[in-house]
């Protein structure tokens, strides 16, 4: 096995840097290597006290990050998750979400260079959302957890520092969006009247898996007035409907997350994630009238025209492609609210499981540390 001490000898790896914080901050937004954050400074011991949790060759790539195409070892994400200011548990979570993105149904190429303002969502699932204490309560997409927030921001900083994702010149987000930063929770599963998503997706409940969506940031869904699961998902249907929305043409998977409370009215009235989905598929529909002409004569008229090519102005239009295709998790406290997460679109979402090399489930972060 190449030694942490060889790796460091290669031309480019070390820099000679002042130990002055401020002006290892200056350096870093100099050189194009942060997110506009301060960030921890990626020394030799804080490097290696990452890679402690590493249970592979430091130095051999575990993917390619477009559009720059750099290869993400876990020395180089390693550094990058120093900087977001990850505890080095937090290691494997990281690396992992890496992996799951560089899947091509993932389309990460399009999701780095696209004008939309999506995002790596990040959800976790298992044992492991406990261990590391990543918040699915409470403000789980805000801010106040140091899990959640350097796992998605050491993320992000490996999106711009290895793949190249700069603003306006490898990331061409025409607004961009907060959750550029950091985009990362653990699913409720204690609050789920539901099977959790890992489960759902064939995994068994011991399991740990990381999911990545290129999601919008959350839309908030308020309703405190239906106590009944129809009711909530009438109210549902009607917020995900929207004209500028990109899975209304391309083939995404948008997530739906539940609060607690909708999601326990519903699912006493008997709905299923399923029946949940199929609902949404059904009523979160709008005429097509209510886009624009040239929308209609453009989009649906010649590029969807096995559709729509004769369809009168009153047909109903799907803000799914197929029902399916909606990811649904509870994630949150107390409170009448769910948010709503529309895809970039020709993205699917990624789950994959925490392994040891043999092929052997995690069911400890610690089972990776290095003796």
């Amino acid at each position: 096995m190449t030694h942490f001490a060889d790796l460091l000898e290669a031309p480019g790896t070390r820099l000679e840097a002042d130990a002055d914080l401020e002006a290892i901050y200056e350096l870093c937004l100099e050189r194009g290597w942060s997110d506009g954050l301060p960030v921890i400074p990626p020394t030799t011991e804080r490097v290696e006290r990452m890679l402690g949790y590493c249970d592979r060759p430091w130095d051999e790539p575990v993917a390619v990050i477009p559009p720059r195409y750099g290869a993400a070892t876990p020395l180089r994400l390693a550094a990058n998750a120093v900087m977001a200011g990850c505890q080095p548990q937090y290691f494997p979570l990281v690396m992992l979400a890496i992996e799951a993105m560089a899947e091509e149904p993932f389309n990460l190429y399009g999701i780095q260079a696209t004008t939309h303002p999506c995002a790596p969502l990040i959800i976790v699932n298992g044992p492991v959302a406990q261990e590391l204490a990543i918040n699915s309560g409470h403000s789980a997409f805000g801010a106040g957890c140091r899990s959640n927030a350097t796992i998605g921001r050491a993320v992000r900083l490996a999106l711009v520092n290895i793949g190249g994702a700069i603003p306006g010149l490898g990331d061409m987000a025409t607004v961009g969006s907060p959750a550029k930063y950091t985009f990362c929770a653990a699913e409720n599963a204690a609050a789920s009247p539901w099977e959790p998503l890992h489960v759902e997706m064939g995994y068994p409940a011991a399991a740990s898996t990381v999911t990545v969506v290129a999601a919008e940031g959350p839309h908030n869904i308020n309703d405190h007035e239906s106590i009944s699961g129809k009711g909530i998902l009438t109210t549902i249907a009607g917020s995900i409907a929207g004209t500028g929305s990109n899975d209304v043409y391309h083939e995404g998977t948008p997530v739906l997350a539940f609060g607690p409370e909708h999601a326990a009215t519903v699912a006493s009235d008997g709905y299923s994630k399923a029946d949940v989905k199929r609902y949404l598929f059904e009523h979160a529909r709008l005429p097509l009238s209510r886009f624009s002409g040239e929308n209609v004569a453009r989009r649906f008229r010649a590029k969807l025209g096995g559709q729509y090519a004769n369809a009168s102005l009153d047909t109903l239009v799907p803000m799914l492609q197929v029902a399916a295709d909606l990811i649904v998790v509870v994630v949150g406290g107390a409170g009448k609210h769910s948010a709503y997460m529309p895809t970039f679109g020709t993205t699917r979402a990624v789950t994959r499981p925490l392994k040891h090399r043999d092929g052997r489930y995690v069911h400890s972060i610690e089972e990776l540390r290095r003796g």
